[in-house]
């Protein structure tokens, strides 16, 4: 663990522009520095860096933070790593808090499984390479595969030799525990003996992101019918099937690099397709995808391929797992081999080239390729083609981003011939009552991407009040982050009935005004910002802007560097190039803070009124004058003071307001 003090140093002697200029060609443009944003395709400038503020943010993809953030975007590394990499560029010692006894326990029982793991597969490859069994039974096996020496070093396959515990008392006399064998599944105990669990198979190495050996995936080489073909590590403290991929520690860099996932079914498929040159290629070892493996793609890219061998079962099996990979926000593509090949036969038959090209030219998008697959088996039927509809509107509605669902309800629609309506109709349903039920079940997170209640008239209904509020109480908190610090001059009559002058800080404007009139914020952040500051106020200090960029809390940080950051810059020789002068913001600052407290007013004074509204219209329908509640005088009291106060504020702003 690193100590919380050694992060302060690092974090102090960091530059934002040092470590993203690593990586990023930057260029002065005012106060900040631009550049072309690494994490999109773009051509036109939109990254931002801030040096006093230290952060970066782009314009064109959203993606904004600190220089960890950064490195852990751009290089996927762990917050540790991160930590790491910053302190070794600046020369910072770490010096790493000892863990209590039982977390040493821990620590000390996962690193001995690491290491068996490692022991067990240098004996295999050993076994491969250099024994007269390894060499005739799997070696033999691997070459009429046309697998290279080269391809076989590199995946670090072995073999496990035909005995009963060969590797167990090997392991064994290596002075290795047999509890941390029969743990990681390499052993297996009967009558207290031990026993080899992958004997008489090739062994295929499951390594993590870091390269180490979580597991193994064997295959059988004696044409026993009662034994499977494949059998895999069981789970272990180091080894989760539904969290690793098979390849990713190889594929990880060229994913990255491709901006595309080739995902396959076997650990073969994954060999011969590097060996061919491609090698953005990972497989899942024959388990169904999970949403941990989905997540753990997505670290690197939003595009999956998916490659499949041409059997229908095998892909009607996948489409759950597609729907998954959709759901999460990512394009997938689908490539289908011909008939009696798979990835592993096509990359060994054919020229690196020719596979490449083959790829590019047959990849189809998922709900495309899923919509003509159904269709086919729909033929003329209505019942089948009814069901078809409702399985591609549920897949459709599964997509959260707007623009590409709206685009796949029209592709569909022309495919199925259907009216676009009823398919947009269809799939509005399936989110609406997705949503329900997410809200219906037990501490489960609001979707991401919630489709708006619609009229009658098919119109999308007004935000609630929480979204009106929204801009003017983040507008406010912007205005903190940026000028709290500053002073603001007001004219005020002194004792002598005279005018003078004086200085007071938006910080303490904005909270004393704030707190005076008792006002919370119905954004959960904004009202977090706000604590902040209010709590530093009432110690006659300002938050350190780290305090926000560097937050425990991602919501909270990702807002305050959107506000904190500003995308249009005047170069600093622009004004005397054109001889026009323009007030910056800083120099109008108070007419802004005047405007963003008058303005947030407004809205809590619009949401008074309509409360009080609501609560005089059920006095009226339930007759309930003098009972429940304030009678319904004092509410009308209330209601024309509400909208006194309204016009007053409305007056300030400049707007016209009706009842």
């Amino acid at each position: 663990m690193i100590p919380s003090d050694t992060i302060d140093k690092i974090m102090d002697a960091t530059r934002i522009d040092e470590v993203v200029g690593e990586f990023v060609s930057l260029k002065k443009r005012g106060v900040n520095l631009i550049g072309l944003c690494p994490f999109h395709n773009e051509k036109t400038p939109s990254f931002n860096v801030s040096v006093p503020k230290g952060i970066y943010k782009c314009f064109g993809c959203g993606k904004g933070g600190n220089a960890v953030n950064f490195l852990m975007e751009h290089e996927h590394y762990t917050y540790p790593e991160a930590l790491r990499y910053l302190a070794q560029k600046y020369s910072i010692d770490i010096v790493e808090e000892k863990p209590s006894p039982k977390q040493q326990e821990a620590i000390d029982e996962k690193e001995s499984l690491f290491n068996l793991s490692a022991f067990a597969q240098k004996y295999f490859e050993e076994q491969l390479l250099q024994t007269e069994e390894g060499k005739s039974v799997g070696l033999s096996y691997l070459k009429e595969r046309g697998f290279s020496l080269e391809i076989i070093k590199k995946f670090g396959i072995g073999y496990c030799p035909d005995k009963w515990d060969n590797f167990s008392q090997n392991a064994l006399k290596n002075g290795y525990k047999k509890e941390y064998l029969v743990k990681t599944s390499l052993s297996k105990s009967k009558d207290q003996l031990l026993y080899d669990t992958f004997r008489g198979r090739i062994t295929f190495p499951i390594h993590n992101l870091s390269g180490r050996v979580l597991g193994f995936g064997a295959r059988i080489m004696t044409s026993d019918k009662k034994r499977p073909k494949y059998i895999n590590s069981a789970e272990s403290d180091i080894y989760h099937k539904s969290k690793v991929l098979y390849g990713i520690f190889f594929a990880k860099s060229a994913i990255a690099s491709n901006d595309n996932c080739y995902l396959v079914e076997g650990y073969t498929d994954v060999i011969s397709m590097h060996q061919a040159g491609i090698t953005n290629v990972i497989a899942t070892s024959g388990t169904a995808l999970s949403i941990e493996q989905i997540k753990l793609i997505r670290r690197y890219t939003a595009n999956v391929t998916l490659l499949f061998d041409g059997d229908p079962a095998g892909i009607k099996a996948a489409f759950r797992s597609t729907d998954m990979i959709l759901e999460e926000g990512m394009n997938v593509r689908i490539v289908l081999f011909p008939e009696g090949e798979d990835p592993d036969s096509y990359a060994t038959k054919y020229r690196p080239a020719e596979v490449r090209e083959f790829i590019e030219s047959q990849a189809v998008d998922f709900i495309s390729f899923k919509t003509g697959l159904l269709l086919d088996e729909a033929q003329d039927d209505p019942i089948k083609k009814a069901k078809l509809i409702r399985e591609m509107a549920q897949t459709i509605s599964l997509i959260p981003e707007p623009i590409t669902r709206s685009l796949f309800v029209k592709k569909c629609s022309n495919m199925m011939e259907v009216e676009e309506n009823m398919l947009v109709t269809e799939v509005s349903r399936l989110r609406r009552q997705r949503v329900i039920q997410k809200k219906q079940s037990p501490g489960a997170s609001e979707s991401r991407d919630l489709p708006l209640p619609q009229t009658t008239t098919g119109q999308q209904q007004k935000p609630d009040e929480h979204d009106n509020n929204d801009v003017s109480e983040k507008e406010l908190i912007r205005l903190l982050l940026n000028y709290g610090s500053l002073d603001m001059v007001f004219k005020v009559e002194n004792e002598d009935k005279r005018m003078e002058d004086i200085q007071v800080k938006v910080v303490d404007f904005i909270v004393r005004d704030i707190q005076e009139d008792k006002l919370v914020f119905d954004n959960p952040d904004c009202q977090a910002i706000f604590n902040i500051f209010e709590e530093a106020w009432q110690d006659q200090q300002l938050p350190n802007e780290k305090v926000f960029t560097e937050h425990a809390s991602p919501s909270i940080q990702k807002l305050s560097i959107d506000l904190q950051t500003n995308q249009y810059n005047l170069s600093s020789n622009w004004e005397h190039r054109h001889k026009i002068y323009v007030l910056t913001e800083e120099e109008n600052l108070k007419p802004a803070v005047l405007h963003a407290v008058y303005d947030f007013k407004l809205k809590k004074l619009e949401k008074m009124i309509k409360k009080t509204q609501e609560a005089i219209k059920e006095k009226e329908r339930n007759n309930q004058n003098e009972t429940d509640g304030p009678p319904i005088r004092e509410l009308l009291q209330t209601m024309n003071d509400l909208d006194l106060k309204r016009k007053q504020f409305a007056g300030e702003l400049q707007r016209v307001v009706t009842r």
